[in-house]
């Protein structure tokens, strides 16, 4: 027995009581906070490929149309639209599915393209452009004013232009023929694209190609026929290597190339400017320019899997 004395009053042995229970409730809530916090990344992780399917994390599963999964990255090679040659030092990612119709034969009969699961089907990748603002803007075009603006930013250092290829269109307007692809004829790929040129005097909106009139190139590992000036170019197959029963194929070492593509002049170059930059841009890259001036060398590697053996890898 307690004495009487040290007894608490029984208003107060109540509140206690109810101060004990929310605590209680608190520390159950807080841990259950924290086994939802360390379990979240592993719930995340269990959908996701794994393994040598890691790569095809951007597969669209979810859409029961997709047959294959598609992961190439081109990894070297040149871009050049007019007078100017834009090499490729930072890898370009394509990435997604492709649906393949089959006839009752089972033979292919086409393949459709599937963009990818979290819409970046083609990676936003820049590329520096040599030389920068003095080899992308002719200054004998440009007003006084921006002339001098000009050649502020070249003796200030901040002359670099970088290129960006973009898709032009929805990923469905991709083309693909893997058949094609590996046997080195015909049009591999094709891809609707526009180049994005980016420098503070050039702006936001500097465009090779739009979604209206986009740079439509048409590319295969076999060997092109360009109208001239440009010549025939080979591409390459490259070395192919099957995994899982033909599930898995990679191809390293290979190359699209196209040559008889025209590209368009460039537009919105310097925003509220365009109309005086614009020419100057043009003048310098020779734009537009014809079929049979440009070039498109996409050089690396291939991956492409059963959708199945992805899902299973999950």
């Amino acid at each position: 027995m307690i004495p009487r004395d040290r007894r608490l009053p029984r208003d107060r042995t109540r509140r206690l009581g109810v101060t004990a229970r929310r605590i209680a409730l608190v520390m159950v809530a807080l841990a259950s906070l924290v086994v939802l916090v360390v379990a979240l990344p592993m719930l995340a992780s269990e959908d996701r490929p794994r393994g040598d399917y890691a790569p095809f994390g951007q597969c669209p599963l979810g859409n029961p149309a997709t047959k294959l999964c598609l992961f190439t990255q081109t990894e070297s090679g040149e871009f050049t639209v007019g007078a100017k040659a834009v090499p490729i030092g930072e890898t370009i990612t394509l990435q997604g599915g492709v649906h393949v119709l089959e006839n009752k034969e089972k033979e292919i009969v086409k393949e459709e393209f599937i963009g990818a699961k979290d819409g970046e089907t083609l990676s936003k990748t820049p590329q520096a452009v040599p030389g920068g603002l003095r080899r992308v803007v002719d200054p004998k075009l440009l007003s006084t004013g921006l002339r001098a603006m000009l050649n502020e930013l070249i003796d200030n250092g901040t002359a670099n232009v970088t290129a960006t290829i973009e898709l032009a269109a929805p990923a469905s307007a991709i083309g693909i023929d893997i058949q094609d692809l590996v046997e080195g004829e015909g049009a591999a790929m094709s891809l609707p694209v526009r180049m994005k040129l980016s420098n503070v005097f050039l702006g936001n909106d500097c465009y090779i190609g739009s979604r209206t009139q986009p740079i439509s190139l048409s590319l295969t590992t076999g060997t092109t026929d360009p109208p001239k000036p440009n010549k025939p170019i080979k591409g390459k197959v490259g070395k192919a290597k099957l995994r899982d029963e033909y599930d898995l194929t990679t191809i390293k070492g290979s190359s699209l190339v196209n040559n008889s593509f025209r590209a368009p002049q460039a537009e919105g170059c310097g925003g509220i400017h365009a109309s005086l930059i614009d020419p100057a841009v043009n003048a310098e890259l020779g734009l537009p320019a014809a079929a049979g001036h440009n070039t498109a060398i996409l050089n690396g590697t291939l991956r492409d899997a059963n959708a199945l053996a992805v899902k299973a890898s999950e």
